[in-house]
């Protein structure tokens, strides 16, 4: 039996990590965390991209152009959106996360999900390096396991 198993890889690549403008104060603080830790697995500055765009529904279109480029290994998608007094929470989440699934599979690369759905910004903050620790951070860690499966399943 052959068992392909990535967790333990030190895999660098070229990586892409979009960031939402939108709640900017907890997505500042998520791409700390990744970028962070992108230097701590010893990633050069010139390995990572960071894209801006003006909220989490934009970021699949970015992602999907970044796919296409066909120049980074890996791409993560950080934002945050928070519950507010109407229903639009639940679309605009709900759309960043299809969109993403669907630039990942349609390009063949892993998009990491990194969208932060909360009740509260209190709830954000918690995980963006509070005291659930900083899903930018988790997200990288994915990403290099994720390219170090894919490389290894060939």
């Amino acid at each position: 039996m052959k068992i392909i198993d990535g967790k333990e890889s030190k895999t660098q690549f070229n990586i892409s990590v979009i960031v939402s403008r939108f709640n900017s104060e907890v997505t500042k603080l998520l791409l700390q965390g990744a970028l962070e830790r992108l230097k701590e697995l010893g990633f050069s500055e010139n390995q990572t991209t960071v894209v801006w765009v003006p909220g989490a529904i934009e970021i699949p279109l970015a992602a999907q152009r970044v796919a296409q480029l066909g120049l980074h290994e890996a791409i993560l998608c950080l934002g945050a959106v928070i519950r507010g007094e109407t229903d639009h929470y639940k679309y605009v989440a709900e759309q960043a996360s299809i969109g993403c699934q669907q630039v990942a599979l349609q390009n063949d690369i892993p998009v990491v999900f990194a969208v932060l759905t909360t009740e509260n910004e209190e709830q954000a903050l918690a995980r963006a390096g509070g005291k659930q620790g900083n899903k930018g951070r988790e997200a990288v860690d994915t990403a290099v396991e994720i390219v170090s499966v894919l490389r290894l399943i060939g």
